[in-house]
């Protein structure tokens, strides 16, 4: 009966695709599911083509960068991604002296190539349906707490089988909330170097004004070169490492692209959420979106007001404002976005119809009854998840006080027992010098101040008592509440806020200093009081999953017809679709395209979002476009689509119908915010920076004509 029930599913989870421009869809998978309706969209190739892992294939040029996407271009390792997936590389090779975030980089030899030890590029080698493997020890009298302990044992037991003794690394991944199960399996580069990156005046223009919108006019790339050791096989940094020889790389087409044509994204969408329920919905807008645009408002404030002092400070703190910047605009739009498309009513409205079905047949009610419920109650009490996201938000994203005094807690502990710990006490202490040179590079202890006084405050204001870390209490008595009084003492007495102070320290690390510095002991109360939100927030967490897997697989027999795709999970996905334009409001049609024109028509000049370099600008009035033009000698910037991605597929290839690069996609458009709950195919668009332009900025811009050498270009 099991394996009976388990064929029934896969019919029901994989049935005929839906509309092509909705859709993460599992590239291994689409042999079986999209290949014919790819085909009628306009792809030229093969489902072999795109996925395969018996010969060469487009999945094999597609990398994942950690939280990005990026692409290899070149038989010599050359990999394509967005500049603002590599801005805190870039960052933090910029000093005063030599500002990359001002003036670009372009390495003229392989030799200038600048290494990235925190930077990885992994592979997907091959990825395979394991679902039946996983619940073969699933009986049907388990709790679901036996479930999933039984399923756990079978994912690490595929994962260790599928890796044996080869240098790869495999991941069992659930899907459509535990109903399926994946094995992926990956190689992973580890000496990833910077090679080119446009001024932050190209690779961000329009800054945050732009950011989410359309029209887009940036020419937000970089590029990195992948190596690896003599025998080709990953290795740390070395001077001996060649270039990555891929499996595939993209050719690059320079014909453009028209209204109507196909377009095809490969990348690592990070998390989407569309299975929600109308509960889950309510809790995302008013807990986790509400909390960090009131947050970071106030952060993103104090910040900046520092950046603007001096191009030292403007260098430190660019890669954290950016950061921070992203999703505090993100929450507002999807905020926006869920309450104009009425997504909590029609989730209702969804809710209904599957308890009326439920109710229909006693096996059902049986089944899947209780799946509302288990999810409803969860969020009966909503407090602790409040607090648990203003700790988060505000204390521990806020000032990076209390982060770099909690690191030292593994050296406090060792304190307990000096003469016994002598050894791992002198190498835990040389490992924090290590780390601090890295953290105080780009560290402004008066800024931090601020920060801490203002966020501290917050806290208070936004979150009940009984939430407060323990230090919250000398506060109250000691300092009157004054939080500014406090940040000033803490901050005044610490080892933490000046890099001279702690390796001092270091040199002679004592558990009494610890057990006086106001912030190695508001770090520890911070963190004793997020586990305790968190060990009351766990209580829900197996409920919640299984009220989620039971309501998706009745919505999977409910509507078996349709096809569920999984939600994003910084997995390989590929989304299909065309290039096309959308009519935002009202009397209102956004083009599919843009051109340099747009950025004499923004430029305001000196401005930090909207300055365009002088370079740029002469090349534009002299219409210098050489064979990057289109066929009405314009210079085309950007384009949109109407592809299905997420956060994760920032750097990810855009391909045309015969697999060759048209661009990189960068960004979604504000009016489709939602779009991680709630797809909206006649408004949801992706933002690509045309492939031309990127060329176009190398070669003619930078004369970084070197690098256009290594590509293959197809006219």
């Amino acid at each position: 009966m099991r394996k009976l029930f388990v064929l029934f599913m896969l019919v029901a989870m994989w049935g005929a695709p839906v509309k092509a421009d909705e859709g993460m869809w599992l590239p291994a998978l689409i042999h079986k599911l999209n290949i014919g309706d790819m085909q009628k969209t306009g792809l030229k190739l093969t489902a072999e083509d795109v996925y395969s892992i018996n010969q060469s294939s487009l999945k094999d040029a597609v990398a994942h960068i950690g939280g990005c996407t990026a692409e290899m271009i070149s038989p010599d390792g050359l990999m394509l991604t967005n500049h603002h997936c590599a801005f805190g590389d870039i960052q933090r090779h910029s000093t005063v002296e030599h500002d990359y975030l001002r003036d670009g980089f372009w390495a003229k030899t392989r030799e200038e190539e600048l290494p990235n030890p925190s930077k990885i590029a992994r592979f997907l080698i091959r990825a395979e349906e394991v679902t039946d493997k996983v619940l073969a020890g699933v009986t049907p009298g388990m709790s679901f707490a036996e479930r999933q302990k039984a399923v756990a044992a079978a994912m690490a037991k595929i994962e260790n089988e599928a890796i044996g003794d080869t240098h790869y690394q495999a991941q069992v991944t659930p899907l459509l909330e535990s109903n399926k199960y994946f094995l992926f399996v990956y190689e992973t580069f580890r000496d990833v170097r910077l090679v080119g990156a446009p001024p932050q005046a190209l690779g961000k223009f329009g800054g945050d004004t732009d950011n989410w919108m359309w029209p887009r006019h940036t020419a937000d790339f970089s590029i990195y070169r992948v190596y690896c050791g003599p025998d080709g096989k990953p290795a740390s940094y070395s001077k001996n490492n060649v270039p990555y020889k891929p499996r595939h790389y993209f050719p690059i087409s320079l014909k453009g692209v028209q209204d109507g044509d196909y377009a095809m994204v490969m990348g690592y969408p990070g998390r989407t959420i569309r299975y929600r329920t109308s509960t889950e919905v309510q809790a995302t807008m008013d807990l986790t979106n509400k909390t960090r645009i009131d947050v970071r408002e106030k952060k993103l404030d104090i910040i900046k007001q520092y950046m603007e002092t001096s191009q030292k400070a403007r260098i430190q703190y660019a890669s954290k404002y950016a950061g921070s910047s992203n999703y505090y605009k993100y929450s507002i739009g999807q905020n926006r976005g869920l309450e104009n498309l009425n997504v909590i009513e029609r989730k209702k409205a969804e809710e209904e119809a599957f308890m009326k079905w439920v109710g229909e047949n006693p096996a059902r009610q049986a089944k899947y009854g209780k799946a509302l419920d288990l999810i409803n109650a969860a969020y009966v009490e909503t407090s602790d998840d409040l607090a648990q996201q203003y700790l988060t938000e505000a204390l521990l994203q806020g000032p990076e006080l209390f982060m770099m005094a909690y690191r030292t807690r593994a050296l406090y502990n060792l304190l307990e027992k000096p003469a016994e710990n002598a050894d791992k006490i002198r190498d835990a202490a040389n490992n924090l010098k290590e780390m601090a040179a890295n953290l105080y590079k780009d560290y402004d202890a008066a800024t931090d101040q601020k920060l801490a006084a203002t966020m501290l405050k917050l806290y208070a204001d936004r979150v009940a008592p009984q939430f407060y870390p323990k230090f919250y209490a000398q506060i109250k008595s000691k300092f009157r509440g004054n939080y500014e009084k406090f940040a000033a003492r803490m901050f005044a007495g610490t080892v933490f806020s000046d890099q001279a102070r702690l390796e001092a320290f270091l040199g002679n690390p004592s558990k009494k200093v610890l057990d006086k510095d106001l912030a190695f002991t508001a770090a520890g109360d911070v963190f004793d009081m997020l586990r305790q939100i968190s060990a009351e927030n766990e209580k829900y967490a197996l409920q919640l999953e299984e009220g989620r897997h039971l309501w998706l697989a009745g919505l999977m027999e409910m509507h078996s017809g349709k096809t569920f795709y999984p939600d994003a999970n910084s997995t390989m996905r590929l989304t299909y679709g065309t290039v096309g334009s959308y009519r935002p409001l009202d009397g209102v049609l956004y083009k599919e395209t843009t051109t340099v024109k747009g950025y004499l028509e923004k430029e305001i000049p000196g401005d930090d979002e909207f300055d365009v370099p002088a370079r740029m600008k002469q090349l534009i009035l002299a219409r210098d476009f050489g064979r990057y033009a289109n066929k009405q000698g314009e210079l085309e910037t950007c384009f949109i689509s109407n592809n299905d991605i997420t956060g994760g597929n920032s750097g990810s290839p855009v391909l045309n119908a015969h697999g060759e690069l048209i661009g990189i996609a960068f960004d979604g458009n504000w009016e489709a915010m939602s779009g991680d709950i709630a797809f909206e195919p006649e408004l949801q668009r992706t933002i690509s920076v045309d492939i031309r332009f990127v060329l176009w900025v190398v070669d003619k811009y930078a004369g970084a004509t070197h690098l256009i050498d290594e590509m293959t270009l197809v006219e």
